[in-house]
């Protein structure tokens, strides 16, 4: 069975984020063919188009490195009813210059956490018109807004809610059979 490296991109910058802790959960509960690393942004310049003949190496990094996955998973809050700047600055990045988008063709699934009710919904639901401008696949369903609950999610990614536990393992079944069916109908580099 093929193995498929994924690209996960935490919104938040903080290095104690709710979001950064569902990540490890949710790697931690991955199927086996799925593998990670986390794609950084935090050393971004703000985006201009004033340095598309010239990337930035930190910009050039960011394009490396999502050229070096075969899917992204994005783990974001939500920050006023949207993703955190940082976030789309890397999106920005990412997908310029024109014709070198990164995202283009791969495969994609958007999800987080929240204290709130609606978890992530707004955000998230702002996050999928960018992928969407970016020509990246995305799972669709099932979509995922996890209200967060101190203890909900240990250190080390372990969850203490078994329906959550059971919720998320199953999410992320659907995440590797999407991005098994999206590199079937296209392969990387075709």
């Amino acid at each position: 069975m093929a193995t498929y490296s994924v690209g996960v991109l935490i919104g938040s910058l903080s290095s104690q984020s709710i979001n950064r802790l569902l990540a490890r959960a949710l790697m931690r509960l991955a199927p086996p063919e799925l593998s990670f690393c986390e794609v950084a942004f935090k050393d971004l310049p703000l985006y201009s188009a004033d340095h598309e003949a010239n990337f930035p190496p930190a910009a050039q990094a960011l394009k490396d490195a999502l050229a070096a996955v075969d899917a992204v998973l994005f783990v974001t809050p939500e920050y006023n009813r949207s993703i955190p700047g940082g976030l789309k600055n890397a999106i920005d990045w990412a997908s310029r210059p024109s014709g070198r988008n990164s995202f283009a063709r791969k495969p994609s699934a958007v999800i987080g956490t929240s204290p709130g009710a609606i978890g992530t919904a707004v955000a998230q639901q702002h996050l999928r018109s960018l992928l969407s401008f970016c020509n990246s696949p995305q799972m669709n369903a099932p979509e995922a807004y996890i209200q967060f609950k101190p203890g909900l999610i240990e250190e080390d990614g372990r969850v203490t809610v078994e329906s959550t536990e059971t919720f998320l393992r199953r999410y992320m079944a659907e995440f590797h059979a999407h991005v098994a069916r999206v590199l079937t109908v296209l392969p990387r580099g075709a």
